[in-house]
């Protein structure tokens, strides 16, 4: 084998390596853990963790965005010309000859402040637009009845159109509506 083969042979190998532990081929017995122990009961595969409910359909309510009127202070930007004294120095020579000169101007400037004239009204919101779903039966629990869930406005509509009772299943986006 030449030299120039064995990076080749070298990336080879570890593509085939990456294939078959992705494909389940290497040392793993099955149980979806190496040396054959399951981590936790039943010594299977471990669920991944979902935020999905599902339930019977109960009812629907779609709550629109509030907004009140208010009043602010209406702040406005004041700049008054304003000036002040910079120091300049030069040097020259050296050793013992060396000179230093300084001399001072004036430099003129806006100083900005933010000022209060009058007040301005605006539109302040006081709730935000929600699409609520209420479940009974929660998890499959019968005990769990007329919970609200607040969910995506693709869901509301998906769920509104369906029967009382029908089964459904989503991810809500918070609890309670």
């Amino acid at each position: 084998m030449s030299v120039k083969q064995r990076p080749v042979l070298a990336g080879l190998t570890l593509m085939l390596v990456a294939v078959l532990s992705a494909c389940g081929g290497g040392a793993d017995k099955g149980d979806g853990h190496a040396g054959g122990k399951g981590g936790g009961k039943g010594g299977g595969y471990s669920k991944p963790h979902s935020d999905q409910v599902r339930g019977l359909y109960d009812a629907v309510r779609h709550l629109p965005r509030k907004t009140v009127k208010g009043t602010r202070a209406h702040m406005v930007k004041e700049c008054d010309p304003a000036t002040r004294k910079v120091k300049h120095t030069s040097r020259s020579g050296s050793g013992k000859r060396r000179k230093t000169r300084t001399w001072y101007t004036t430099e003129h400037y806006e100083q900005c402040h933010k000022v209060r004239k009058g007040s301005e009204t605006y539109t302040r919101v006081v709730r935000t637009e929600r699409w609520c779903v209420r479940l009974d039966d929660v998890n499959g629990k019968a005990t769990k009845d007329d919970l609200w869930f607040r969910v995506s406005p693709a869901t509301y509509s998906e769920v509104h159109g369906k029967d009382e009772h029908a089964r459904v299943k989503f991810e809500p986006r918070a609890r309670g509506c």
